[in-house]
């Protein structure tokens, strides 16, 4: 028999409150991509895995939050833990694939299209996985046509948000850009949502709602604290907000060769291209150690 399903059993609270985790999990991650663009090649990495495994959290926060408020009237839910969790493990890593090839390699041509791609199919991944784990007494269909359309709005969300990191901008840019992702997310979400069809074995007059609550609420901890850990570090770090690099840059210093300054400008934002000084007719630089 196929069952009746509520996705809204507290109202707007799930979907209101899955929207902000989105939103906090794409703010934090691109402010952390968009730092990596600013420091030492040494330091990148560090800040590429933060920001991977706070979209990741974030879209998987986003994810259960909203599955708090669904419900099937004739059946109580539960979740498979090492399924559920795998989804959030799925997430991180197939995000952090992104986001490494659009920090090393530009957010532009290949690479965006690329990493843009890899991370949106690890955003639909992480739902389509994280639905596996939920546990009734029956089983879900989905519409083919319904899941592809989830699945393009997770890749040009993904993409669009990748090319907003990469555009190195201000603290605002990066707010704005987090809320069309989040708004892209829980789009995405609630149009797989609409791709199912419950279908059950047997019936249950045990409650559901209350179940389901319970048993996400606690796996939501680990993530949430992480997303906190994040925030903070984000907050503290001096060079966030006004996304300027943390050491002289070297263009400005007297005596500078133009070769060290293109070598420089190449370090300090790999997504544009370094600009040598222009030189007039009949203009002749001035003689450097290196070439006399």
């Amino acid at each position: 028999m196929q069952g009746t399903v509520d996705g809204f059993s507290y109202g707007a609270v799930t979907p209101l409150v899955a929207y902000l985790m989105a939103c906090l999990g794409g703010a934090l991650g691109l402010r952390c991509t968009t730092r990596s663009l600013l420091v030492r090649h040494s330091r990148r990495p560090a800040w590429l895995a933060l920001g991977s495994a706070a979209i990741g959290s974030g879209i998987w926060t986003m994810h259960f939050v909203a599955m708090m408020g669904f419900t099937i009237d004739e059946a109580p839910i539960h979740y498979d833990k090492p399924i559920t969790y795998a989804s959030l493990g799925l997430a991180i890593v197939m995000v952090g694939v992104g986001i490494f090839i659009v920090g090393y390699r530009g957010a532009t041509g290949t690479a965006l299209f690329t990493g843009g791609t890899i991370t949106g199919l690890g955003v639909a991944s992480m739902h389509y996985l994280g639905m596996a784990g939920m546990q009734f007494d029956g089983r879900f269909t989905y519409n083919t046509f319904t899941v592809a359309v989830s699945v393009v709005i997770a890749v040009v969300a993904a993409t669009a948000a990748l090319w907003a990191a990469g555009q190195v901008r201000g603290f605002l840019w990066s707010v704005g850009a987090s809320l069309v992702m989040g708004l892209a997310v829980s789009g995405m979400h609630y149009t797989g949502m609409a791709a199912l069809t419950v279908h059950l074995h047997g019936t249950s007059d045990a409650g559901t709602g209350a179940s389901a609550a319970s048993a996400l609420a606690p796996m939501l901890i680990g993530p949430l604290t992480f997303l906190l850990i994040a925030g903070i570090v984000v907050m503290f770090d001096p060079h966030m907000v006004a996304g300027r690099p943390d050491w002289t840059p070297v263009e400005r210093k007297p005596g500078v060769p133009a070769a060290a300054v293109a070598s420089h400008l190449g370090r300090r934002h790999p997504l544009r291209p370094a600009r040598l000084p222009s030189r007039r007719p009949g203009h002749h630089s001035p003689r450097t150690p290196q070439n006399r």
